[in-house]
């Protein structure tokens, strides 16, 4: 089934030109087991922000409480309120939702209607929760966390003794403890001083679960698992820190249509700012895919800085790799299909722009970012279609 996230119809007719991005909700449940296996006793959860990094939140987390999630990230309690509707709507009830950004005073009614726990990361949120609470007459259970080295968000240690005595008082219920890894997948050095100064501060919590792990985290043993770890990128494919002969699938294939073919001489160029100087005669699909869905101009095969120190993206098309040429536009792309078999190649032919046979974390290297970059970025022309 498609879903829009634009203007236009989610019909499969009204898309079978437009770009669209196929998740494979088996593969995500696969890619959550693979995690949940490394950790042993530990919880595996999902985060989920970012409408499930642009897949969207309620039926990539449909999918994943099938395979056995329970605990769910989102950034923002209007996006906690809209998860817990879809899950509620499912039968999907006991699912906990983290709010990873925190409250205001304002957003302490919806939390409670909603059953979403928020992560609270400095004082004025812990007092915001606590008067939202009293107010209520309600009670219900909230997350801390803590700054060990990422100086993002979070509490400062020397401020456990004014959180102690918030939850002496009875109003601070504190079901989770949690922190952030700065470098998870780059050296051990500050992961390590995070984790040293992550135990001192669960010292102070006896008996609370404690969270310190993300994707990258999930790969680091043990140590770091803690009671709860919290991949993101890696349930959609992405490499984050993952060994090299990891068995993580890729989950979301982002294809547009070919509109056109032309043979341009050699000697001409292609796109805007003539960028690409043909060296051949060659053979040139128009895609309808551009940086207005979400794919990135830097991507382009020539004519952007990144071009002097590496090679512009690839598409995949009829079986073959097919280099992108010239620079990226809003809505088209060019490839070069010179050495693809020309009767393969034709209007309404499909190629693949990242998924199986394009890595995505290739396609954001090309790009000079990163693959959480891509899915959260995905254009409200592109198409989500669902298939298990």
């Amino acid at each position: 089934m498609a879903a829009s996230r634009s203007g236009v119809p989610a019909s499969p007719h009204h898309h079978s030109r437009m770009p669209r991005v196929t998740i494979d909700t088996e593969a995500l449940k696969a890619n959550w087991r693979t995690l949940d296996a490394l950790n042993g006793p530990a919880r595996t959860g999902a985060a989920v922000k970012a409408d499930g990094y642009g897949l969207g939140a309620v039926r990539v987390s449909q999918a994943l409480f099938d395979a056995g999630c329970r605990d769910f990230f989102v950034a923002w309690a209007e996006e906690g309120v809209a998860l817990r509707a879809g899950l509620d709507a499912a039968g999907l009830g006991d699912a906990r939702i983290f709010v990873l950004q925190g409250v205001a005073l304002d957003d302490v009614p919806a939390c409670l209607e909603a059953r979403l726990i928020p992560v609270l990361s400095n004082l004025a949120e812990i007092a915001a929760w606590c008067e939202g609470l009293e107010r209520a007459g309600a009670k219900a259970p909230a997350a801390l966390q803590f700054e060990t080295g990422m100086n993002r968000l979070g509490l400062d240690a020397a401020e456990i003794p004014i959180v102690k005595a918030a939850q002496a008082g009875g109003a601070l219920d504190v079901r989770l403890v949690m922190s952030h890894l700065a470098s998870a997948d780059e050296g051990t050095e500050q992961r390590e001083a995070q984790r040293r100064q992550f135990l001192a501060i669960c010292e102070y919590f006896p008996g609370v679960e404690r969270s310190l792990a993300n994707s990258a985290g999930s790969f680091l043993g043990p140590d770091y698992a803690f009671d709860l770890v919290r991949p993101g990128i890696a349930l959609y494919g992405g490499r984050a820190g993952a060994p090299s002969d990891g068995k993580l699938e890729p989950v979301a294939t982002l294809t547009a249509a070919v509109l056109q073919v032309r043979t341009a001489k050699a000697g001409e160029a292609a796109g805007y700012g003539a960028a690409a100087k043909l060296s051949r005669d060659t053979r040139i699909a128009t895609v309808g895919l551009g940086y207005a869905d979400g794919y990135p101009r830097a991507a382009s095969g020539a004519g952007v800085p990144l071009r002097e120190t590496r090679p512009g993206a690839v598409a995949f098309v009829a079986g073959h790799l097919a280099p992108v040429l010239g620079r990226v536009s809003m809505d088209l792309t060019l490839l070069d299909v010179t050495d693809v078999p020309a009767e393969l190649v034709e209007p309404g032919t499909r190629a693949e722009f990242f998924g199986p046979n394009v890595a995505i974390d290739d396609v954001a290297d090309a790009a000079g970012t990163i693959a959480y970059e891509l899915l959260t970025g995905l254009g409200k022309r592109v198409a989500l279609n669902y298939q298990s």
